[in-house]
């Protein structure tokens, strides 16, 4: 809503407006695009009159008579290109938004950019929008895509850092979320456990805020009354190291496998295609693979109702949607058929009347029926490009390996066994593996013991840097607290599918368990 509203020089859309919108550019940097990619598409883009949109620092043409909106960090070299703008007179006026609190020093910059250039009475209007942060579903949100490495577990655990990086890191943190606030327009509660220093900053952020009656942000038209409501929504901050288990931990369910094993940001997965095993002739060049992606958004109901399913079930789905689409798709092409009657068969006329009613409703159903074709069509590759990770790394093995660790139930297998087999998982997946084991177990492995598994990791081709981090982690938190349960949690494994082992299936699920998640 905060984006369409900016979109439309900041007035909120109407809603039955008929007319032509205004026509507009859009100029964002890699920050801003971030922010508006998972939630508008290019078409909604254009209902809402953007015909182009730019990177900031890309080469642009003059297009004079046209308004630009600009949505950019407020960074010295943004400011400088904007300021260069100002001087070329690219557009007819500017609608200068930023993504978070401009300072008073830049916003001085620009005006004196503007008196230089002649061109005061083009800013129509520079607006704060306070939208550091990324909305990847309707109850997501994530801080930032750019330089996520900045603000990562990794930066802020370094055992090399300096107060002066840690004080940039936490700004960062509490200006994505103040502006998360200030967005849903509530005053907030805030409570941590453990992350303290973050607290005090946002809290001195939030009531510095509040103090200023004059441009308080959670006051006016933005919320009506949320200020004065009773109801204060609450942010719990949590510190990543009290369950260091569950980010390692192989997945079974759809979104988190794609997220784990397929190149997927933003909602967009990138997939390669194998362009097939067609033999060529000897000395040709072996044929580039394509590269595919596929948006996974709110409006794929395919996606929404599956996300969180277990991955059999997703396959089996996906079969019977395509099976369901076939059956529509021959009721067509049959119809077809039966209009192409030739003579004058009084039978025929009567079915023809008959089976026009029916082509009518077929042909109307066609947009819907194309819709679905491309979501299957979709579903089926991602879903085959997870599960042939699935197969080579075998990840429904360690998936099961690991719940069964975490929840302390027996195991069937040894972990050396897992650790040294050559056909299960990466080198990678088999460090995930025994890190698990090693946080999750009450007593750590004796020194013989973690020797020998850690010859074995080394000779599976594992690099043992995570482990010695681990290994300090865990003696510095036995001091601190008791170990994380993870409650008994075991997966069951049923029968394997029988529609998705039929041979018609789409996806040869052999030898892959099937196992169901208990709610936790």
């Amino acid at each position: 809503v905060a984006l369409k509203r900016m979109l439309n020089f900041n007035v909120p859309p109407a809603k039955n407006s008929t007319g032509e919108p205004v026509w507009k550019v859009l100029i964002y940097d890699r920050f801003g695009q971030d922010i508006i990619s998972p939630l508008l598409s290019v078409k909604e883009l254009r209902d809402m009159g953007i015909t182009l949109h730019l990177l900031l620092h890309s080469d642009r043409d003059a297009i004079p008579d046209v308004p630009a909106v600009y949505f950019v960090m407020p960074t010295e070299e943004n400011i400088d290109r904007m300021c260069q703008d100002l001087r070329n007179q690219l557009y007819e006026s500017y609608y200068l938004n930023f993504i978070s609190a401009i300072s008073r020093s830049k916003l001085e910059d620009i005006a004196n950019a503007a008196i230089g250039a002649n061109a005061v009475t083009q800013v129509a209007k520079v607006f704060d929008q306070y939208l550091n942060f990324i909305t990847l579903e309707d109850d997501m949100f994530v801080l930032c895509n750019q330089n996520k490495e900045l603000v990562s577990y990794r930066a802020i655990n370094r055992p090399d850092i300096t107060d002066t990086e840690m004080e940039t890191i936490m700004d960062t943190i509490v200006d994505s979320l103040f502006c998360f606030f200030v967005t849903l327009g509530n005053y907030w509660f805030v409570k941590s456990c453990f992350v303290f220093f973050l607290l005090q900053k946002l809290d001195k952020k939030l009531r510095e805020n509040l103090r200023d009656a004059r441009n308080s942000l959670f006051t006016g038209d933005t919320l009506g009354a949320g200020q004065f409501s009773f109801q204060r929504p609450l942010l719990v901050l949590v510190d990543r190291n009290i369950d260091l288990a569950t980010p390692l931990h192989h997945t079974w369910t759809y979104q988190a496998l794609v997220h784990d094993v397929l190149d997927f940001h933003l909602n967009r997965v990138n997939l390669e295609e194998s362009t097939g095993t067609e033999s060529s002739p000897t000395g040709a060049r072996p044929k580039k693979k394509n590269k595919k992606s596929y948006d996974l958004t709110a409006s794929d109901k395919f996606w929404q109702k599956h996300k969180g399913s277990p991955f059999p079930e997703v396959a089996e789905s996906v079969q019977q949607e395509l099976e369901s689409y076939r059956a529509q798709e021959d009721e067509v092409k049959r119809l077809k058929s039966i209009m192409g009657i030739e003579g004058e068969d009084e039978g025929a006329i009567s079915m023809l009347s008959d089976n026009t009613a029916k082509l009518t409703s077929a042909v109307s159903s066609l947009p819907e029926l194309l819709e679905k074709k491309r979501l299957i069509d979709l579903h089926t590759n991602v879903a085959t490009a997870v599960l042939e990770h699935i197969k080579s790394r075998k990840l429904d093995v360690y998936f099961e390996y690991e719940e069964k660790i975490m929840s302390k139930s027996t195991l069937d297998k040894s972990l050396l066994d897992m650790i040294s087999d050559p056909d299960a998982g990466t080198p990678e997946d088999k460090m995930r593996l025994f890190l698990i084991y090693y946080i999750s177990s009450a007593q750590a492995p004796s020194e013989i013991d973690l020797e020998q598994y850690k010859k074995a990791l080394m000779d599976a081709g594992c690099n043992l840097a995570p482990l010695s981090y681990i290994k300090q982690w865990k003696a510095f938190t036995k001091m601190a607290s008791a170990p994380t349960s993870y409650g008994n949690t075991t997966p069951k494994p049923l029968g394997l599918f029988s529609r998705v082992m039929n041979t018609g299936s789409q996806f040869v699920m052999e030898g892959v368990k099937n196992l169901v998640l208990k709610q936790q």
